[in-house]
């Protein structure tokens, strides 16, 4: 059901599939990258890891970024992916740990590899140190900004989420939709556009309501298609988190009868995606390239989730 419903998404998104030619060769790159850190992972599960083909993921939402600085988005997202393994699942981390962890991190985002704050140590510290070099290096001090305010704002949507779990509250449809903008970690990912291009679009620009309501349509489209692929695995460990399951929660639906609501919703979400797409201002001569690029950048996004869920071993059901 809701494998036929994904293909049939794909088919009909209209954003244009790409993939950046080192990916292969930064997913051999990261495979050992991941075995400095002595993660607590068996070899089956550094096996998976592997499997989860995230450097695939990174080459199909920064394309033309070079080499080396795939290799930095692929560290980044891999360390994503690990730090939300653990604070999902039914015996995931509490609201509690998860705010200790989300200051621990901020703070190693802020001051550097010297901060080694209680609620953050081991591998996981010692990972995003090392990714987070050659950003921290290289960008100006309002990105690096903008990337830690994304950041802080997914990992209190993890909190709320955890919180949520361990109170046995399944949020409705429109209280989901606003939480899962945050926990999709998306708004990271669209910071990291401007890292990969070297054009750092000016806040007033960034934050102009048009980008952000492109930005917004972008994240519920890449995260509704998610929550389809991972339906579930989200029955069995999400506590209600997953739009499928909120949908036929609250209009008392069969699983085929949301999965249907949720494809239609997606439908119109797309419609209004590329109406905003077309319709971005004009900012000038000067910032015109770096928006055209945040643009392209945020549509890559979609069309990566949903070409990415379809060839990872995250989502096994699912591999064309």
């Amino acid at each position: 059901m809701t494998a036929a419903a994904a293909r049939t998404l794909r088919a009909e998104c209209p954003l244009p599939a790409r993939c950046s030619p080192h990916a292969q060769a930064t997913q051999e790159w990261l495979a050992g990258w991941v075995r400095r850190f002595d993660l607590p992972l068996d070899d089956l599960a550094l096996r998976r890891l592997d499997a989860g083909r995230v450097a695939w993921y990174t080459g199909r939402l920064y394309p033309d970024a070079s080499a080396a600085d795939l290799r930095t988005v692929a560290a980044l997202w891999t360390w994503f992916f690990l730090l939300d393994d653990a604070c999902d699942g039914p015996h995931g981390a509490s609201g509690a740990e998860v705010a200790a962890l989300r200051a621990g991190v901020l703070r190693v985002l802020r001051h550097g590899p010297s901060a080694r704050p209680a609620g953050f140590r081991g591998p996981l510290r010692r990972m995003l140190t090392d990714a987070w070099q050659a950003p921290q290096a290289r960008m100006p001090p309002a990105w690096q900004r903008r990337f830690v305010d994304a950041v802080a704002h997914h990992l209190a949507g993890n909190r709320v989420e955890a919180e949520n779990k361990s109170r046995g509250h399944a949020p409705g449809v429109t209280e989901y939709v606003a939480l899962r903008r945050a926990t999709s970690a998306a708004y990271v990912s669209y910071t990291m556009i401007e890292f990969v291009t070297g054009q750092a679009l000016p806040d007033p620009v960034y934050h102009h309501p048009a980008l952000r309501a492109l930005a917004a349509t972008g994240n519920d489209l890449l995260s509704w298609f998610n929550d389809l692929v991972s339906l579930e695995t989200d029955r069995a460990t999400s506590g209600g988190h997953n739009l499928v399951l909120a949908v036929a929660r609250e209009q008392r639906l069969s699983d085929e009868e949301a999965v249907a609501a949720v494809v239609a919703r997606w439908r119109t979400a797309m419609r209004r995606f590329m109406e905003l797409r077309a319709t971005v201002p004009s900012f000038g001569p000067e910032l015109d390239p770096a928006v055209a690029a945040h643009v392209e950048g945020i549509g890559r996004s979609v069309r990566a989730t949903i070409d990415w869920s379809l060839e990872s071993d995250r989502y096994p059901a699912f591999r064309s």
